[in-house]
């Protein structure tokens, strides 16, 4: 039977769990496998997990849609078939809202699908059976030129920033902890935690910190970022005494002292 969206997603090296090597692969690249076929959900799960990427398995249409909507997502791998839908129209869906890489797997060798598949925007296809170990290479190989394009300024439209573990989705304005955690922010909070991550390390002074994240009239002063700032590191969970991810510049400032990744 094929699965249904109310079937709970499977995710391994990642999950929502507090189990240690969970998120200790919390900040790797998180992959969305979409396919109605237990089997293929259980083995890419396992297969992909273990070879440093984060993976959650759905089985439908409805259930990759609501997880899109929660959860930053760097490749899709997505089945043609799924059961009475189609994983063409779930891909032009999908390429017509991001820009998130998809790699499309099918039981068919029609070079008709292959080719549709593509001109939808697939950036790759494979067909079943199929090694994991070439679809691993063949995700790898996307991943890294997406970094390139990153790194050249081509991509626009971002969709999270990533650091320490954690993710800031500026979709849903959620803030995902490295347990998968989901949480709010206000939308100062939120403002000023934007204006920090995109600062990437510098330290930026509490008058700049007000203008970036425009929160400058005339009830606001530089004492309310003192206020932001301790209420986002307990978000956080940071340790008051020595925190990691928001770091004090006694007398300049405050800066982002982990590493910041961005997300398209």
């Amino acid at each position: 039977m094929p699965g249904t969206a109310s079937q709970e997603p499977m995710s391994f090296a990642g999950s929502g769990t507090a189990d240690p090597e969970a998120e200790a692969n919390a900040g790797h690249p998180h992959i969305l496998v979409v396919d109605d076929d237990p089997g293929i959900r259980e083995l890419l799960s396992a297969y992909l997990g273990q070879n440093d990427l984060r993976v959650t398995a759905v089985a439908d249409g409805g259930a990759m849609g609501a997880l899109l909507g929660k959860q930053v997502i760097d490749l899709v791998v997505l089945d043609l078939k799924l059961g009475a839908e189609c994983g063409l129209d779930l891909a032009r869906r999908l390429r017509d809202q991001s820009a998130i890489p998809i790699v499309m797997l099918s039981g068919q060798s029609e070079e008709a699908d292959r080719v549709m598949a593509l001109e939808l925007g697939a950036d790759d296809y494979l067909t079943k059976p199929f090694s994991p170990r070439e679809l691993l290479a063949r995700v790898r190989a996307i991943l890294r030129r997406r970094r390139l394009d990153v790194r050249q300024q081509r991509l626009e439209g971002m969709r999270a920033y990533r650091f320490g573990g954690w993710e800031l989705n500026l979709n849903t304005r959620e803030l995902v902890s490295p347990k998968g955690q989901h949480g709010t922010l206000g939308n100062a909070e939120f403002s000023l935690l934007v204006a920090l991550l995109g600062a990437r390390g510098r330290t930026l002074s509490r008058a700049q910190l007000l203008e970036l994240s425009r929160l400058h009239d005339d009830e606001v002063y530089e004492r309310a970022v003192d206020i932001l700032v301790m209420r986002l590191r307990r978000k956080l969970s940071e340790d008051s005494a020595n925190p990691r991810c928001i770091v004090t510049m006694r007398g300049a400032g405050y800066r982002i002292g982990v590493r910041v990744e961005r997300i398209y």
